[in-house]
């Protein structure tokens, strides 16, 4: 009876430590970003940065905005 329970406990603990291992892979590619060549002024609103990146600034996926200096810019992600 040990022995079973032994084994299930090798077992959990080998399943835990695989799912620790994979929970640490990068699923998704690299994503590069620079300062938006298109956005003007102060950026105050990450929706509207994001739509500009997309729409203005291909092949960006996402745009948002962050501190720059003493204030906020639009930036734009793509894959690398």
């Amino acid at each position: 009876m040990a022995s079973s329970a032994l084994k299930y406990y090798t077992f959990f603990l080998f399943f835990i430590l695989a799912l620790i291992l994979l929970s640490t892979l990068e699923v998704q590619g690299n994503t590069c970003q620079r300062k938006s060549k298109t956005w003007s002024g102060p950026c105050l609103n990450t929706a509207n940065c994001k739509n500009q990146c997309i729409s203005k600034e291909p092949p960006a996926t996402f745009g948002a905005c962050h501190r720059d200096g003493i204030g906020f810019a639009c930036f734009c992600y793509f894959n690398c």
